[in-house]
């Protein structure tokens, strides 16, 4: 278990902040029970390789058979719930308003705790979208309004009759600009960065605490595991973020 002083180190930073960032990764989600991307794999879906089902080319060669992949995760994550690492954040927002959540995760856990000030880099797995944004992108679609054979794959946009399509984002694919400006006027204002559950490999979120540090921020890392972050990392804090959140609340 982490020492007592290095909780209350780290806390003594939180509490002298007036800006902070908070990066989640999949470990924040793997916690309560949510598959990483390459785990969700089993039975049927145990012989696909998901780099190659969660792409544009995919959709478009197979609408259905990544439309169903889709329809199979989102089941699989639905009875999660959030784990005290998402509530300390939730809790930490409320403590601080100027906290930030930058995640990388398609789930619903962060705002099913109570947190509010969310930018989501990857989009939503329980949203929906047109595949050619007609109207805009994206163009969102509420697949419960509408009639459809489910059996034959997804439904057809009310708008123009392209497949609707998982919002999220997909290999090869932008993250949302928006996302992605938000991100970046909050990473040069941080004055602490919490990087929590991830792996440090995927950009641009992996540049990320990087690009805070060069703006003057302390980057907290909180994880179980030694990442590619850990090197500029001022504290790192090892272990599950359900445990090493929640004592940071405490000694605050």
């Amino acid at each position: 278990m982490l020492p007592d002083a290095q909780i209350e180190q780290v806390a003594t930073l939180l509490g002298r902040a007036k800006t902070i960032t908070v990066l989640t990764g999949a470990g924040v989600s793997k916690e309560s029970g949510v598959p990483t991307f390459r785990d969700a794999l089993e039975g049927l879906w145990a012989r696909f390789d998901p780099t190659q089902l969660a792409t544009r080319a995919a959709f478009k060669a197979d609408p259905k058979l990544v439309w169903d992949f889709y329809e199979y995760r989102r089941e699989i994550m639905r009875p999660a719930r959030p784990n005290p690492g998402h509530l300390a954040l939730a809790a930490l927002e409320q403590r601080f308003p100027s906290l930030t959540i930058i995640t990388q995760n398609v789930d619903d856990l962060h705002e099913q705790a109570g947190s509010q000030r969310i930018i989501r880099l990857h989009g939503r797995i329980e949203a929906n979208k047109c595949a050619a944004d007609c109207q805009g992108s994206p163009t969102p679609v509420d697949v419960a309004q509408l009639t459809w054979e489910k059996s034959a794959g997804p439904p057809a946009c009310p708008h123009c009759g392209s497949p609707v399509r998982p919002d999220v984002v997909w290999f090869g694919e932008m993250l949302p600009a928006e996302a992605l400006a938000r991100a970046a006027d909050v990473l040069h204002q941080t004055d602490l960065m919490l990087v929590v559950g991830t792996s440090g490999l995927v950009s641009p979120a992996a540049d990320m605490p990087a690009v805070a540090r060069r703006a003057g921020a302390t980057i907290v890392e909180i994880n179980p595991d030694e990442t590619p972050i850990s090197a500029i990392a001022h504290h790192c804090l090892r272990g599950p973020s359900g445990e090493v959140l929640p004592r940071l609340v405490e000694a605050l």
